[in-house]
């Protein structure tokens, strides 16, 4: 029993820790302003055009993100599957904390420095994405739906996250051309972030877990 609650409380601690680093990834691309990851361009998206905080910004996001996996799944849709909910707040407030510690620094003075950080940002979303997806709790709201419409649709995960990522990314940069007239959230930083991080969490899934240890979607 002593054992059990010692595994529980270690990946408890390895969840909460792999979110708090991926909020800093995605602080850090947004301090870099070429564009964040395509998970997090409609949040960052909903801050660029109406002023909100960006952890605010992302709680709605989530729960919008459960309430579609309640369309997409009906009967099926767990109770336990709300805990997402909460998860996001928690995100949502890593978030704003990281924002504002952020703000302390100086912009980069220059697009190698933009560069760098879009690229430390990649490594930060991938060690936060490895650790709290291989502590095995909720899933951030987004991968739900991802999951919950690769369920019910039968195609694999990598296929419908393509997807994902391709309709966040299109609905951010339309969205950002129409009221602000710029690119707003999706920038090179976004073609960056999709085309490493998953490669990033393999190599680390790779490296630092048993070869037992399943995929990691990323």
């Amino acid at each position: 029993m002593g054992q059990d609650s010692n595994t529980f409380s270690k990946r408890l601690v390895l969840y909460f820790v792999g979110l708090f680093i991926m909020t800093v990834g995605v602080t850090v691309s947004v301090k870099s302003d070429l564009g964040v990851t395509p998970i997090s361009s409609i949040p960052y998206t909903m801050t660029v055009v109406s002023g909100m905080d960006l952890g605010v910004a992302s709680i709605i996001f989530s729960v919008i993100m459960v309430l579609l996996q309640i369309v997409v799944l009906r009967r099926e849709f767990r109770r336990i599957d709300l805990l997402q909910i909460p998860i996001g707040i928690i995100f949502g407030m890593f978030l704003t904390f990281c924002g504002g510690f952020l703000y302390l620094f100086p912009d980069p003075p220059n697009f190698l420095m933009q560069i760098v950080l879009a690229l430390v940002s990649t490594v930060l979303v991938a060690i936060g994405v490895l650790m709290y997806v291989s502590a095995g709790f909720v899933p951030l709201a987004p991968e739900g739906l991802m999951l919950a419409v690769s369920r019910m649709s039968g195609m694999e995960f990598p296929v419908v996250k393509v997807i994902n990522d391709v309709t966040m990314v299109l609905i951010s940069l339309v969205t950002c051309l129409i009221m602000v007239h710029s690119l707003g959230s999706v920038g090179i930083g976004t073609v960056i972030a999709a085309l490493l991080v998953g490669t990033e969490v393999r190599w680390l899934r790779r490296r630092f877990l048993k070869p037992k240890t399943p995929d990691v979607p990323s």
